[in-house]
């Protein structure tokens, strides 16, 4: 099934992660190695760790004959479940994104939306090419004002869920800063590629409107700090 991106089309033989997108509630928590049965050639000259996919194919086999790693009948009914509106739901997850995206990019206090989907990304090209049927609903962008303004900006909100998690069929946000990275310093963050002040977004399947306002009611918070500070 062909939804954003066929992974296999361009060599990818192992994918893991089925509890967001493929599920779109989280509902589960299960991964799945992913093989090539039909491209003989690349799956068994490609290296894993100096091994060949086929014996680490073999591997990931044995451990689940071994260890009995399987999901529950009850996991794979809700698996499944979500899988039936799986292109329904990925259809409207990159309509909202992309216009959440666009509409940030256009907003004085915001930096760096980091979407391949606008015209404005380094990564369009390589978007088109990967994803054709559009570049997901997960990204990024920054605040100036570093941790104080990223954690205004989310207190501040009231429609998208403050989650570490990503896929779901709400909006999720997350301050990296003052979560998942904070025992990072400022550089160290740097290093890592994202700053005291970003903010990572998952655009659910709200309405576009409803979430943009709220994102403009967090925006409007973060003035207002700025503001307090200078005054």
């Amino acid at each position: 099934m062909r939804i954003i991106r066929a992974a296999i089309d361009h060599g990818v033989n192992f994918m893991d992660n089925c509890w967001d997108y493929n599920n779109g509630k989280s509902h589960v928590w299960m991964g799945r190695a992913l093989r090539d049965g039909y491209r003989k050639r690349v799956f068994l000259m490609t290296k894993i760790d100096g091994r060949t996919r086929k014996a680490a194919a073999a591997q990931i086999d044995q451990s689940l004959r071994d260890l009995g790693a399987a999901m529950s009948p009850f996991n794979a009914f809700l698996f499944l479940l979500g899988l039936e509106t799986l292109p329904l739901r990925m259809a409207r997850h990159v309509e909202n994104a992309s216009e959440v995206a666009a509409w940030l990019e256009r907003q004085d206090g915001v930096t760096n939306v980091r979407y391949p989907g606008l015209a404005s990304s380094p990564y369009r090209a390589l978007a088109r090419k990967y994803l054709p049927l559009g570049a997901g609903s997960i990204f990024s962008f920054d605040l100036p004002g570093g941790r104080p303004a990223g954690r205004r900006f989310i207190e501040s909100l009231d429609l998208w869920s403050h989650l570490a998690n990503v896929g779901d069929a709400k909006s999720l946000v997350i301050h990296p800063a003052s979560t998942t990275h904070r025992q990072l310093s400022d550089e160290e963050l740097t290093a890592a590629g994202i700053s005291a002040g970003t903010i990572r977004l998952s655009v659910g399947l709200e309405s576009a409107a409803d979430l943009i306002a709220d994102l403009e009611t967090g925006l409007r918070a973060v003035a207002q700090m700025r503001t307090e500070v200078t005054a």
